[in-house]
């Protein structure tokens, strides 16, 4: 058995920064979604309806999409791709949000950010699994499993400062 701080140690750097930029769209998305529904009913005059379609659709379009990016992140094979876009639909949605004039624009934003959302998991976790050596594969996971759910803790942390 390996120690633990020596696993730590011969995880590839991929899997490390891949970690970290997963880490800080979580803690901008979650910045954002967590005064999403305030900002559209105080400001846009958003109803509860509408505001309840909007995040519904939302997270169910990127739970769908997750099932589909993992076949085809398998059959095309092109992770790193499928991963950027990802990523980079993700991003392009956020100042979105900030010129938002109607919760239809806020709609868009939010399925833009979700599909990418959707796009992005599956692919990311395979090159997670394809950089690491097979003996320690399952610690990249632990270590993501560990470090990413405290991204509504450190948005809301960086939104009071």
């Amino acid at each position: 058995m390996v120690p633990r701080f020596a696993t730590l140690g011969r995880i590839p750097k991929g899997v490390w920064v891949l970690g970290g930029v997963s880490l800080l769209m979580d803690v901008s998305s979650e910045m954002i979604h967590s005064l999403l529904p305030l900002f559209m009913a105080t400001t846009l005059g958003a109803s509860v309806i509408i505001i309840g379609l909007i995040e519904g659709l939302a997270e169910a379009t990127a739970l769908i999409l997750k099932v589909f990016s993992g076949a085809i992140s398998d059959y095309v094979g092109k992770r790193k791709g499928l991963a950027l876009l990802g990523y980079g639909l993700g991003a392009l949605s956020k100042p979105l949000f900030a010129i938002a004039p109607t919760a239809g624009v806020v709609f868009s934003a939010r399925m833009i950010d979700r599909v990418g959302k959707g796009i992005r998991g599956a692919p990311r976790d395979a090159l997670v699994a394809d950089v690491t050596p097979p003996e320690i594969r399952g610690a990249p996971t632990d270590y993501a499993r560990r470090w990413i759910p405290s991204a509504p803790f450190s948005a809301r942390c960086w939104r009071c400062c």
